[in-house]
């Protein structure tokens, strides 16, 4: 019988290795690999970090819209959360869909486990192509309940015009209304007909960021996805909160300008190079 393993002592040296940063990612599955999980992972592995996936909800969706969706029962996502805690030190937390205002009340049962861990969400309220993952009853869970467990939320200007009830809101005015639940904020933009997409981050100090990008043509499927996950692994990896929001914009921006287009829908980023050799 031929051994594929490594010799004995290559085996010893590569346990002592320094472990990736564990980020646990409570999410929904999107089939078509565009956003979700699959996002999640592939943005995580691209930041040298290692993505622990528990699945929220299951959708039926494709990359041109979501036609239906499930969301689990709570004492499954406890108990894929509760396995991963036990066994992995988690350096960050990226949320997802989550599509039910039990399933807010469950990932704040989660944190209870993880104090001083920093926590991503990304309130996925639409799907790109416009389909709803959750009633507005549960955005509105997040702003009361979840955002002051949260490090920074990150949601696009429809989603936050939804949690801060402003239909028609500019960024400013939505952050306003939102920064009393959150200590951090991204608002990111590309909702309208600028020229140059803004990004702005603001801080409950008063203080904000904004970072430009150029707009590029078409839409995508997985871009908040990719946004919060990346964001996440930057944290997890020690990066201060201002620069790692800059380098998961920089990244985004880039898998976007890549993207592909495996479907009849919109494109999906490419967060992963071809050649992994």
């Amino acid at each position: 019988m031929i051994d594929f393993g490594l010799p004995e002592y290559e085996r010893s040296t590569a346990r002592l290795a320094p472990s990736r940063p564990v980020v646990l990612c409570l999410s929904g599955h999107d089939p078509s690999g565009g956003a979700g999980l699959q996002a999640d992972i592939e943005a995580l592995l691209a930041q040298g970090c290692h993505a622990a996936p528990v699945v929220t909800a299951l959708t039926v969706q494709d990359t041109v819209d979501v036609i239906d969706f499930r969301v689990l029962d709570r004492d499954w996502v406890l108990a894929q959360a509760h396995a991963v805690i036990a066994d992995m030190p988690i350096s960050a937390v990226k949320l997802g869909m989550l599509g039910s205002v039990e399933m807010v009340e469950t990932v704040l049962m989660i944190m209870d486990k993880l104090p001083g861990v920093p926590l991503v969400c990304d309130p996925v309220l639409r799907a790109g192509g416009g389909g709803a993952l959750g009633k507005d009853e549960v955005g509105f869970a997040m702003r009361e309940r979840l955002f002051a467990a949260s490090s920074i939320a990150t949601p696009n200007l429809p989603e936050a015009r939804i949690l801060a009830e402003l239909p028609n809101g500019t960024p400013d005015e939505c952050a306003e209304k939102l920064l009393p639940h959150i200590r951090h904020l991204l608002i990111t933009g590309g909702h309208g007909d600028e020229r140059d997409v803004h990004n702005r981050l603001y801080l409950r100090d008063g203080s904000q960021h904004t970072f430009t990008c150029a707009r590029l043509p078409g839409s995508y499927h997985g871009s908040g996805c990719t946004l919060a996950s990346t964001l996440a692994g930057r944290l997890a990896l020690g990066q201060d909160l201002v620069s790692a929001v800059e380098s998961a914009l920089d990244y985004t921006w880039r898998t976007l300008r890549d993207a592909e287009q495996p479907g009849r829908g919109q494109f999906v980023p490419r967060r992963l190079p071809l050649d992994l050799s």
